[in-house]
């Protein structure tokens, strides 16, 4: 994997840049639409590809350990071949679902014992299992396996938690190094920066990370509000190495995107288009519509003129209010497709403005028009 910073905006700390990995190329910054268990939801991989025009897609070990099942996607050929997609695949270690799981994990210092939320079998997690499901799941860019703080979390909990995290990475790490090959040189593994929210935290976990000289950097963690994500990306971006990708994991809505572009953070992923969209809401270059509303009931006018996706620009406001009020899967797949290819065409118009010295003045003016309810 090769990153290369290519700008970086006169008025923010806005970046531009290309990442590298196997024969792909990548612009930075990036949104990954979500596909834990290795489908985006009501989305083909077809029109992931050739509609919304996605480069890299995120995948969950946590989620594919239990099902399919290693065993079905190594005798797949790995998960590029599993779901035929040719382009970057990157995989949450399943820590944060591991941690979603409450009552049924117990953690210690070799990992965590969880029960599954499918049949109540019982698993065990451990930095180095978890580094050799996502060998054999074949994901480019690998997650070292950490523990998530609950949100708000005290500051001798959220210490305790980031050194244990600091200590699986090391063996994360090992392990990594010790299972590479030139079967599996297109893998690289991101370590992830806790603390919760404490800031002197936060500066700890950023030096130890970046102390292990990995590929990437990801930012984990970090919840509401917004003005403290905020404050600790612009904490952490101001010590990671410039060369290097930054991923902010789990963020998040337009504003926070273009806020945290603005503080340096060149990758992203969130589930919100997708869920959103099946919601019936929708994102646009015009506002936030919510579909179910009576008011669009009668609006002829397509979804959004300016997304060029086939879909957008193909389907009218009117029928996808019937499809949705109707519970129609094709309201929910129209939604989808809609909402993510709005996330990316807003990273795309994010890095024209970085290139022409004109993000700032351009984030503040498109923030107001795209959250705005319509």
């Amino acid at each position: 994997m090769n990153f290369r910073l290519k700008k970086i905006d006169n008025l923010s700390k806005a970046r531009l840049g290309v990442l590298e990995i196997k024969e792909e190329k990548i612009e930075t910054p990036v949104f990954m639409p979500v596909g834990t268990l290795g489908t985006i939801k009501a989305i083909s991989q077809k029109t992931l590809n050739n509609n919304i025009k996605a480069k890299i897609v995120l995948s969950n070990a946590y989620h594919l350990f239990l099902r399919p099942g290693i065993k079905t996607i190594s005798q797949a050929g790995g998960l590029h071949s599993f779901i035929n997609w040719n382009k970057i695949i990157l995989t949450d270690s399943g820590g944060y679902q591991v941690y979603s799981l409450l009552k049924k994990r117990r953690i210690n210092e070799n990992g965590v014992i969880f029960k599954s939320h499918i049949n109540g079998l019982t698993y065990k997690f451990t930095p180095e299992n978890v580094i050799n499901i996502q060998r054999v799941i074949g994901s480019n860019i690998l997650m070292a396996f950490d523990e998530c703080t609950k949100y708000p979390c005290n500051y001798f909990y959220a210490k305790e938690s980031m050194n244990l995290t600091h200590r699986w990475l090391l063996r994360s790490c090992r392990q990594f190094d010790l299972t590479a090959s030139e079967n599996n040189n297109f893998q690289e593994l991101f370590p992830i920066i806790q603390g919760s929210t404490y800031k002197e935290l936060r500066k700890i976990s950023t030096d130890f990370v970046v102390s292990q000289n990995r590929g990437g950097n990801a930012i984990g963690g970090i919840c509401k509000p917004s003005q403290l994500l905020y404050e600790i990306v612009d904490l952490i971006c101001n010590i990671l190495p410039h060369n290097k990708p930054r991923y902010l994991m789990g963020v998040g809505t337009p504003v926070d995107i273009l806020e945290c572009i603005s503080l340096g953070i060149d990758m992203f992923d969130c589930v919100m288009p997708t869920r959103n969209g099946r919601n019936g809401t929708l994102f646009t270059t015009q506002g936030l519509i919510n579909i179910k509303n009576q008011k669009w009931k009668k609006v002829f006018s397509v979804i959004d003129k300016n997304i060029n996706n086939n879909i957008s620009n193909y389907y009218t406001k009117s029928y996808l209010y019937h499809l949705i009020k109707s519970q129609e899967i094709l309201g929910i797949k129209i939604a989808s497709i809609h909402n993510l290819s709005f996330y990316l065409w807003l990273i795309k118009n994010a890095k024209k403005n970085i290139k022409n010295n004109n993000f700032s003045k351009w984030k503040n003016k498109i923030i107001k028009k795209v959250m705005k309810k319509i």
